[in-house]
């Protein structure tokens, strides 16, 4: 697939304007409010025994709570279950120079930050499922972008700014498409795709596509 819109490779911010339907946003917004509602209740049991085991591994709050930049650049806290040590952030500076992504991004595979726990809930992407509550209270979408940090939208060339556009999203092209063996550059690109060819067959395929992440993602860290 050509996320391509230019000739260096770069979608312009204007190249496509986003027409979108009263029908295609109401069955979206319905899709996401039932299917999160469904997974919160379905999932209760694994939410429950992760918790358990987050709280008896380390000491510290299992959810972890990430301010975010969403739709129309409305910052907003992103729940996570906390997969990594409580001063994780004050170890990352002296990470910096391990830095696996390019761009503004920060991952590093193997990352000392990680816990045992976090380990294998990354892995399975079950450390995103709190994200399920921000999808209810309107702040997220189950199809959408990966919602930015502020600093790393500071960085976005203007084209990259059309991700503000619409609500971030649980799952996206580059979640099923490899994560961590995608560059920053094409990361934005596949969002930007998205955003401009976007319908209900999409998000409906992303989402099936997604759920085979939950049984291991080889991609994951």
């Amino acid at each position: 697939m050509n996320y391509s819109g230019t000739k260096d490779g770069e979608i312009s911010y204007k190249d496509v304007e986003i027409e979108e339907s009263i029908f295609y946003l109401l069955t979206k917004r319905l899709i996401d409010i039932v299917g999160s509602a469904a997974g919160l209740i379905l999932l209760s049991p694994i939410l429950l025994i992760v918790a358990l085991a987050i709280k008896i591994e380390s000491k510290g709050p299992v959810i972890f709570k990430q301010e975010r930049v969403g739709q129309h650049g409305k910052h907003f806290f992103m729940y996570k279950f906390r997969s990594m040590v409580i001063n994780a952030e004050e170890l990352k500076e002296k990470l910096a120079a391990q830095n696996e992504m390019s761009g503004p991004m920060f991952k590093i595979r193997e990352d000392p930050r990680v816990t045992k726990v976090g380990r294998f809930i990354r892995k399975t992407s079950i450390d995103e499922l709190p994200q399920l509550v921000n999808i209810i209270k309107g702040e997220m979408s189950l199809v959408g972008p990966r919602p930015s940090l502020p600093k790393e939208v500071a960085e976005f060339k203007p084209w990259m700014m059309r991700r503000l556009d619409v609500q971030p999203g649980l799952t996206c092209y580059w979640q099923i498409a490899g994560r961590n063996n995608i560059g920053f550059k094409e990361w934005m690109e596949m969002d930007v795709y998205y955003i401009n060819t976007r319908d209900l067959k999409t998000d409906i395929k992303l989402i099936f596509k997604t759920v085979g992440v939950l049984f291991g993602d080889s991609n994951a860290s």
